[in-house]
This record gives structure tokens, C-alpha cells and sequence, in this order.
């Protein structure tokens, strides 16, 4: 049963390492979004991410346990199609390996996204498509399906 301050928890199993699985996920513009700015390799690299003039948010790394484990703070966030833009702010995306046989599983939380909030339907669902299609797609097959790169966009990639 989900409460209301249940944190969106998203898991799955893959067929790949958990090298790999990290390495993936690390290179957010191949699952996420090609509108991307920043670094997204180590402690302490900031990006940020579009999706046209609908969000717009720019995320911490602030744990970072190769193979293992990778948290970003959102430090700041525009979500145009809700009453508080800012909602997302300060909230916490974790992702964490382990190994199931030789296969990883992946859990992903977005700590602070939960059912009372505004955006959690959308979010959450637009969530569930990026976790368990296009990142699950990037490290079975080496293709996921980020949002595509915008035309004119300026971006600038280093992940």
C-alpha cells in the first residue's frame, strides 16, 4: 500500500555487469535527455537537463560510489506545468547496484518525489518510461531513447 510519503522507487533486473550498469547510467544523455549540459562522471559534477520550456533542471553529484551507487542533489528546478515550479528542488535521484547472479539489479528512488506532490503523476510516469525503457534499453543493448536532442539547441556535452 503507498502513503503518502512514499518516495517513487523504481527497480529492475539486467543482464550486464554492474560496471557497465554504472557506466550507463553516468552518461545521462543516452537515456535521458540529449539536451544536456555539464558533467556527469564524478563526486561533485553538476549537470543540467531540458526538456523544451517544460523542465528544466540542474543536478548535484553528491555520492558517488563507483559501480555501486551515484545521488544527485536537484539544486534547482523549473517544472513549467505545475504551481510550484520549484518542486522538484532539493529532492534526491539515487541510483544503486547490486549483483543478482551475474546479473544487476537497479534501483532507482527519487527521494522526495512522493504521491501529495503535484507533479508525482506525471513525474512518476515519465520517470517509469526513462528508467525502465530507455535505461534498461542502454545497458541490454548499448541504444537507449533519451529525449532527442532540440533543434538550434546549444549543448554541451561532457558525460
Amino acid at each position: 500500500m503507498e502513503t503518502k510519503t512514499q518516495n517513487l522507487h523504481i527497480s529492475f533486473i539486467v543482464n550486464t555487469s554492474m560496471q557497465e550498469a554504472f557506466a550507463c547510467i553516468n552518461h545521462v544523455s543516452l537515456w535521458w535527455t540529449e539536451n544536456f549540459e555539464g558533467g556527469s562522471q564524478k563526486l561533485d559534477d553538476e549537470f543540467t537537463v531540458r526538456f523544451g520550456d517544460v523542465h528544466v533542471s540542474t543536478q548535484k553529484l553528491i555520492e558517488f560510489i563507483p559501480d555501486k551507487k551515484v545521488v544527485w542533489l536537484v539544486t534547482d528546478s523549473r517544472l513549467n506545468f505545475i504551481r510550484d515550479k520549484k518542486e522538484w528542488t532539493n529532492t534526491r535521484i539515487s541510483f544503486e547496484l547490486s549483483e543478482i547472479g551475474n546479473k544487476t539489479k537497479v534501483d532507482f528512488t527519487h527521494v522526495g518525489l512522493v504521491p501529495n506532490i503535484e507533479c508525482y503523476d506525471a513525474c512518476s510516469g515519465a520517470w517509469s518510461q526513462y528508467i525502465q525503457e530507455s535505461l534498461y534499453s542502454l545497458m541490454a543493448t548499448g541504444k537507449g531513447k533519451p529525449t532527442p536532442r532540440e533543434v538550434g539547441g546549444q549543448v554541451k556535452v561532457k558525460d
